[in-house]
C-alpha cells in the first residue's frame, strides 16, 4: 500500500517537473528577441559634408533605428577611380552616390539597381527634370534619387555696388556700363580669371544663358540647329565685349585665386554657381552678397540661369542589404531630408516642400523657375569629346584672342558630331 503510494508520488513529481520545464522553454521562445541592427555603408565625393551627414543619418535613425549607416568620403579627384574600381570588383559600398546625366559616373548600367514609383515613391517630390538627370542614357532606365541642383547666375557684392553708385543690370548694355563705372572707381568689376579651364563654362552659363535662350536648346535637341547658330556665336561674342572687365590678367587667373579675389572684396561680382555662396561666406562671413540672372539683348526679353543637377544616391546591384539601402534612399526623397540637406550645407535640394532659412538660398530657389539647361553638361558631356571640354577650350581660346565666335562654334559642332547624330550632315 505504502509503495503504491510512494509511486504514485513519484510520478506527480516527475509531471510536476516536465511541465515546468515545457512551460519555461515556452516561455523563452514566446520572449520576444532584439533584432540586430543591420549596417550600410553610404560612399560620397563631398569630404567637406561628414558633419552635416552625421545629422542626416541621425534623422535617418529616428525613422529607422534598427539600420546603422556608415558615411565614408573621399578626395573628389579620386573618387570615379575608387568608385568604378569597387564596382568591377563586385564589391563597393550599399549606397553609392553617382553623377548626374550620361552615365552616372559608373560606366555600366549593371552596377547598380533600377528603381521605380513603386519602390521609391517619393519619386513624386522630384521635378520631371531631376528624374531625368538620374536615368541612364545607355538604357533608359532610372537608378538614383536625385540630391542637389545648382544654378549660374551673378553673384554681387551690395557693399561694393552701394559705393559705386549702381544697381544690378537687366539688360547686357547695362552689365557693361555697371562694369565700367566700377572700374572707373577703382572696383574690379568681375573677380573671374580663365585659367581654370571648367571655369570658362561656368561663365558662359552664368552671363550668356538669356541671350542664348531655351529655345535654341530645344532646336539643338531636335536636331534643328548646331553651335553654328547665330544665336550661340552671337552670344559668344558678347564676351569680347566683358573680357576686360574681368579680374586683371584674367587669362591667368585660376579658380582659387578668382574665388579669393571676390571673397577678399576686392571685386564686385562673380560669374559662377549657387555652390559658391556658402564658400564665399565661409571665408568671409562679413561679405552682403546679391544674386542676379544672366542680363538679356533687351528689355523684356526672358531672364534665364541655367541649371543642372548635381548628383543623386543609388543602389550598388552587388549590396547584400538591398532592403535597408532602399529604405536610406526613400529617406532621402523626402521634404525633411531635403530641407535639412539645404540649410546645413547650404546647397538647393530639388524636392518640392523645402523650407530655406537662407533668403540667398530661397533667391536662388526662386530664380530657378525660369531656367534653360547648363547646355553641354546637361546634354553632351556623356562621350568624348564632351561638349564641356570642347566649350571651355574654345572660350579660352577666344578670350585669348586665337580664335573667333564662329571659329569656336563650327569647332564644339565638328566635335559633337562625331556622336551625335543630328549634327552628321
Amino acid at each position: 500500500m505504502l509503495a503504491g503510494i510512494q509511486s504514485k508520488s513519484i510520478v506527480r513529481r516527475t509531471f510536476g517537473k516536465l511541465a515546468l520545464t515545457l512551460f519555461a522553454a515556452a516561455t523563452a521562445f514566446a520572449a520576444p528577441v532584439q533584432a540586430q541592427a543591420e549596417d550600410i555603408t553610404v560612399w560620397s565625393w563631398r569630404q567637406e559634408d561628414k558633419a552635416a551627414y552625421a545629422k542626416l543619418i541621425a534623422a535617418f535613425r529616428k525613422h529607422h533605428p534598427d539600420i546603422n549607416v556608415k558615411f565614408e568620403a573621399f578626395e573628389a579627384a579620386n573618387y570615379n577611380t575608387v568608385l568604378s574600381t569597387a564596382l568591377a570588383g563586385g564589391t563597393g559600398p550599399d549606397v553609392v552616390q553617382v553623377r548626374a546625366y550620361g552615365t552616372l559616373g559608373v560606366g555600366k548600367p549593371d552596377y547598380l539597381v533600377p528603381l521605380d514609383t513603386t519602390m521609391v515613391p517619393e519619386f513624386a517630390n522630384f521635378p520631371a527634370s531631376a528624374i531625368a538627370a538620374e536615368t541612364m542614357r545607355a538604357d533608359g532606365k532610372l537608378y538614383a534619387v536625385p540630391l542637389a541642383s545648382q544654378t549660374m547666375l551673378i553673384i554681387y557684392n551690395k557693399e561694393l555696388f552701394e559705393k559705386a553708385g549702381v544697381k544690378p543690370p537687366n539688360t547686357w548694355d547695362e552689365l557693361v556700363g555697371v562694369s565700367k563705372t566700377l572700374k572707373e572707381k577703382g572696383i574690379n568689376p568681375f573677380g573671374n580669371g580663365t585659367a581654370t579651364a571648367w571655369q570658362n563654362e561656368t561663365i558662359v552659363g552664368a552671363l550668356l544663358s538669356s541671350q542664348i535662350g531655351a529655345q535654341f536648346e530645344q532646336d539643338v535637341l531636335a536636331g534643328k540647329a548646331d553651335f553654328t547658330d547665330a544665336r550661340f556665336v552671337g552670344a559668344l561674342t558678347k564676351l569680347n565685349e566683358i573680357k576686360d572687365y574681368f579680374a586683371p590678367n584674367f587669362s591667368g587667373v585660376d579658380y582659387a585665386a578668382s574665388q579669393q579675389l571676390f571673397a577678399a572684396g576686392r571685386a564686385a561680382m562673380f560669374a559662377g554657381g549657387s555652390f559658391e555662396i556658402a564658400n564665399f561666406l565661409r571665408q568671409n562671413p562679413k561679405l552682403q552678397l546679391g544674386l542676379f540672372p544672366s542680363p538679356v539683348a533687351k528689355a523684356g526679353d526672358p531672364r534665364l540661369v541655367a541649371l543642372y543637377y548635381d548628383g543623386g544616391y543609388a543602389i550598388n546591384a552587388a549590396s547584400k542589404k538591398r532592403e535597408a539601402a532602399l529604405k536610406f534612399l526613400r529617406f532621402v526623397g523626402t521634404p525633411e531630408f531635403g530641407t535639412m540637406f539645404s540649410n546645413e550645407l547650404q546647397n538647393i535640394s530639388p524636392i518640392k516642400g523645402v523650407a530655406f532659412e537662407n533668403p540667398l538660398l530661397k533667391e536662388v530657389a526662386t530664380l530657378n523657375q525660369s531656367a534653360m539647361s547648363y547646355i553641354m553638361l546637361v546634354n553632351f558631356r556623356y562621350q568624348e569629346p564632351t561638349g564641356s571640354v570642347l566649350l571651355q577650350s574654345g572660350v579660352q581660346k577666344m578670350l585669348a584672342g586665337k580664335a573667333t565666335p564662329a571659329e569656336i562654334g563650327a569647332e564644339i559642332t565638328k566635335g559633337i558630331a562625331t556622336y551625335y547624330a543630328p549634327f552628321k550632315k
